[in-house]
């Protein structure tokens, strides 16, 4: 499942943040890379305690937990703190799948990554290229959102970030432990939610017609839930 969430931060809250963004000090990206994924990832990175990327790391968290699309369709039990990238003068990183397990360096608790997150801060006109591509059962769907706008895919998908010919990409990237591990059953739960969400404007919320199918929503929850 692919699904894009709109407003995920108000574009005034970015642009408050993009003089910050500007001036941080970026490191190369292969610092962070793994065995595999180093021989295909050219990239800028924040450093973890940069106190730019940390204040803008506890913005995103707010962000998300406040936005119920987001809760609806991830569903989450932990969340890795968002991390920062950029991409610029032909930066890109090459096909690879993400981790399936992660220590965040602050913190004892390991992330299983079910779901993957990138946040765009920069818009689309802002930079040439910069496609995140992702592998589905569909075939490759490229993604290029604007600034604020967030997608969320599974952790196991092939994916990777097209080249960047100008401009320059920056976004907020992450992962989520969902409380419910099986992509279809969340998939199924999102899709019912959403249902019920729009029911929600033509009928009563005492309607027992909504009220059964909250029920249902529910005990399917309860049932697929691992926490």
């Amino acid at each position: 499942m692919l699904t894009s969430i709109e407003n995920v931060l108000a574009k005034d809250a970015i642009d408050r943040r993009r003089r910050d963004l500007e001036r941080a000090d970026w490191q190369d990206g292969q610092a962070s890379a793994g065995s595999v994924s180093s021989s295909v990832k050219n990239n800028q990175q924040l450093a973890e305690d940069d106190e730019t990327a940390l204040a803008l790391s506890r913005q995103v968290l707010a962000a998300i937990g406040a936005h119920p699309t987001f809760v609806s369709a991830a569903l989450p039990h932990k969340v890795y703190p968002p991390k920062f990238n950029r991409y610029a003068d032909g930066g890109t990183y090459g096909t690879h799948v993400d981790s399936a397990v992660m220590r965040p360096r602050h913190g004892p608790d390991i992330v299983r990554s079910d779901l993957s997150a990138t946040l765009f801060l920069t818009d689309p006109d802002d930079y040439d290229g910069g496609e995140l591509v992702i592998e589905t059962q569909f075939g490759a769907q490229g993604v290029k959102l604007p600034a604020g706008d967030m997608v969320l895919y599974p952790s196991s998908s092939l994916h990777h970030v097209a080249p960047v010919t100008r401009g320059a990409r920056v976004s907020s990237f992450f992962w989520i432990q969902s409380m419910v591990r099986e992509t279809e059953q969340r998939a199924l739960l999102f899709d019912f939610d959403q249902t019920i969400q729009a029911l929600h404007g033509d009928l009563a919320p005492t309607d027992p017609r909504l009220v059964a199918m909250t029920g249902l929503y529910h005990n399917l929850l309860r049932q697929w839930t691992h926490v």
